[in-house]
């Protein structure tokens, strides 16, 4: 069995951060070329799938929730986000994207090429190889 210091699995992980450090890299360059930060684009992408409350935004992204309403303050305060009664809950608000707010998140993700380009270069059967190891390793069920 490998061990976690096997040269295997030490070149493995240090490929996966140089992925990782790419994508970070392209991500915060295409967030610049729309007046984000990286953390204000990263809400914007999350919340052009489903409005969400500023607590589930913050355990998503895995910060604190005064981050959060201040990041959301900035994007509303451009046109990007509003906040809106939660139809299950008036105590809550929830955070979602605006009509303008929307076509910025679709305007990012079309300018990240990092991932896809390569991506698409693998066949239908090594994408799909690649996509259940990667969510073996992150404990997944597939979907």
């Amino acid at each position: 069995m490998a061990t976690r210091t096997d040269a295997l699995t030490l070149e493995v992980v240090d490929l996966i951060a140089t992925v990782v450090a790419r994508y970070h890299e392209e991500y915060e360059d295409a967030a610049a070329q729309h007046s984000l930060t990286g953390a204000q684009a990263r809400v914007l992408t999350l919340l052009a799938r489903e409005p969400l409350p500023m607590r589930r935004i913050a355990v998503r992204l895995k910060c604190e929730p005064s981050n959060i309403t201040g990041i959301v303050d900035r994007l509303e305060g451009r046109g990007l986000v509003e906040r809106q009664p939660d139809p299950d809950d008036r105590r809550v608000k929830l955070a979602a994207t605006t009509a303008e707010g929307k076509r910025t998140a679709d305007h990012l993700k079309d300018s990240l090429h990092f991932a896809r380009e390569p991506l698409a270069g693998l066949s239908v059967a090594e994408r799909t190889v690649l996509r259940g190891l990667l969510q073996r390793m992150l404990g997944v069920d597939p979907a």
